[in-house]
């Protein structure tokens, strides 16, 4: 039940690699070369990539500019054809080719590193249409149900003014759909699973309560007409894309589909453009699998400390991964009922703000709202709890804790998933989620003075603060300071550097899927559901998996490098604060701005 990319707020792909491009630090020396930093510099980096940028970028990119607030283009549907995606490419070539203008030593620290974040956007961008080109093997990304279902919930304004902008989206569904269709070309048969069954939810945002809004406001009998008259033919385009997509399963059944595997020559640069660490995927990996043998080392030392008090009549195995796989599932007992998950997850999270306030953690802003929500039909189908987070635009909407329940799953595959989330797992979820993981680090981006490193959020910095904050609870005394809780938060840790090791493995080295479950049973003690789950998402996404374990050792490192140089006077709670100032920014450019390597 992780979340299964960035959340809504952080935007589409991540940020290319910063030096890479050879932009994230300018040297003293380069400075005086250049000339120093010139204030005019970077007066006019914020006149050229200001609101008039902005504004011709959001109508090009309109699906995500309401996923962050920005409703000017509330009634803007794009039409996602060959026009619409040159259309794109000439904007992000000429803004690039502007930018790359910009001397980057000339600026002061704070607009050097957005220069470089954007820079690596509008890169990244263009790698994506141009070289992934995943809109063409990747149907899923063809749905029109995120954008209309936040208008509709948001009240951003009066519910007939909502009613109005979605009125005028409606006009371009039928066209939208009838672009994917064209656009689709060879895809993978997982994707077109996927998005059968997410379209399939989509039909949901155009049901009975919208019907009821309807219904309440006060439209023209003529409005009213019209909206009925577009829904209807909205919810027959979707209805004929998975009719579509439905045929093109069955062809692709005999053999034939793309595969999902993306190989190196496209993980390679998709990490440098989505993880922004400044190594390689190949590097990462091997330290993952490094950093599994330390937690396995450490798990079998606790596993020998519990043993006699879940065992007191039963000799040890001899091998350690049966040793702590036995006391694992024994462990895994101890779980909540199976209709109880959103009772426990609301229970937990005003524990875990107490605990954070009481601790001197971090400073919690009380006035964000947290809802927690059944997750949407047209979001299921990767991961079982995520994060929809509003953007800086609007930074008091409603922020959305997904969790989808138990209730399809059978009694032996619910159970499955309970022993995976028990006593000492679900709280840590929670963390990872919501407090002080993603919940509260997306309410200080939307804070940040920088709007481009809160909007072209980095999915490693993302991830990594909310695997962080699992530790960092544990390391404060939240969980009992047990071996059992240690026991189980190392399982959960070992998942993150799994995660790592298994993507590059699948995608890169064909690591086939029998491999992949034994290691993920054998080695990470995952339940049957978990791994079921976890195939699955291996199979729709990629490098995505690697920014849990790139983001949280980006983070400790930084962290146990200044506790050791602020020997005596390091204040644990100012670290936080100040590190989450800078947006969602790579974690190497929040380095360089705290310890003034930027300046």
């Amino acid at each position: 039940m992780k979340t299964p990319k960035p959340h809504s707020t952080v935007f589409v792909r991540g940020i290319a690699a910063l030096c890479a491009l050879g932009v994230l630090a300018t040297a003293p020396a380069a400075l005086a070369a250049a000339g120093g930093v010139r204030a005019d510099a970077s007066v006019e980096f914020k006149r050229q990539f200001g609101a008039a940028f902005f504004d011709q970028y959001w109508h090009l990119h309109a699906d995500t500019a309401i996923s962050v607030g920005y409703y000017k283009v509330a009634r803007v549907l794009m039409i996602p054809d060959d026009k619409a995606r040159a259309a794109k490419l000439r904007f992000l070539r000429t803004s690039l080719a502007k930018l790359q203008k910009i001397t980057p030593a000339t600026l002061d620290p704070e607009t050097r590193t957005d220069r470089a974040v954007l820079e690596n956007q509008l890169a990244g961008e263009i790698w994506y249409l141009t070289d992934f080109r995943d809109w063409q093997w990747d149907p899923s990304l063809y749905n029109v149900a995120e954008p209309f279902a936040l208008l509709l919930n948001t009240d951003y304004a009066p519910l007939e003014v909502r009613l109005r902008d979605v009125l005028e989206r409606l006009s371009n569904v039928p066209a939208y759909y009838a672009a994917a269709k064209s656009s689709v070309k060879n895809p993978t048969r997982e994707h077109t699973q996927l998005a059968i069954e997410q379209n399939s939810g989509t039909l949901e945002v155009f049901g009975p309560e919208l019907e009821q809004q309807i219904a309440g406001s006060t439209l023209t009998p003529r409005e009213r007409a019209l909206l009925t008259q577009r829904i209807a033919a909205a919810r027959t385009a979707i209805a004929d894309y998975i009719s579509w997509l439905k045929a093109q399963d069955q062809a692709l059944a005999s053999g034939t589909a793309r595969s999902f595997r993306i190989g190196r020559d496209l993980y390679e640069p998709k990490f440098a453009f989505d993880i922004a660490s400044g190594s390689t995927a190949e590097a990462l990996y091997e330290r993952a699998r490094q950093e599994k043998e330390r937690l396995l080392t450490r798990m079998d030392l606790l596993s020998d400390e519990l043993w006699p008090k879940y065992f007191p009549n039963a000799p040890r195995p001899n091998d350690r991964l049966d040793k702590i796989g036995t006391l694992i599932g024994k462990m895994s007992e101890q779980h909540i009922a199976r209709g109880d998950l959103f009772k426990e997850v609301s229970r937990t999270i005003p524990e875990l703000e107490q605990w954070i306030t009481d601790h001197n953690l971090v400073t919690l802003d009380p006035e964000k709202p947290l809802q927690i929500r059944i997750t949407p039909k047209y979001k299921q189908g990767i991961a079982g709890a995520s994060i929809d987070a509003p953007g800086p635009y609007d930074a008091n909407a409603r922020t959305y804790f997904n969790v989808t329940p138990l209730d399809d799953l059978s009694a032996e595959r619910a159970e499955s998933s309970l022993r995976e989330y028990n006593r000492w797992m679900l709280p840590i979820l929670v963390i990872h989620e919501a407090v002080p993981g993603h919940y509260v680090q997306l309410v200080y981006s939307n804070k940040s003075p920088s709007l481009i490193k809160s909007l072209f959020g980095n999915g490693a910095m993302v991830e990594g603060w909310a695997v962080y904050g699992e530790r960092m609870m544990l390391e404060s005394g939240y969980g009992g300071d047990t071996a059992e809780q240690w026991l189980m938060y190392s399982k959960w840790n070992l998942r993150s550097v799994c995660n790592t090791i298994l993507d590059y493995s699948i995608h890169v080295l064909g690591m086939s899927e029998a491999d992949a479950k034994k290691l993920l049973t054998r080695e990470a003690f995952q339940s049957e559901e978990e791994v079921r789950e976890k195939w699955r998402r291996l199979t729709l996404t990629s490098v995505q998996l690697t920014s849990y374990f790139a983001g949280y050792s980006a983070i400790y490192d930084f962290r146990e490098r200044l506790k050791k140089e602020e020997a005596g006077h390091f204040d644990l709670k100012l670290f936080h604060e100040k590190f989450l100032s800078y947006g969602s920014a790579p974690v190497r450019v929040i380095e360089d701005m705290m310890t003034g390597g930027g300046s």
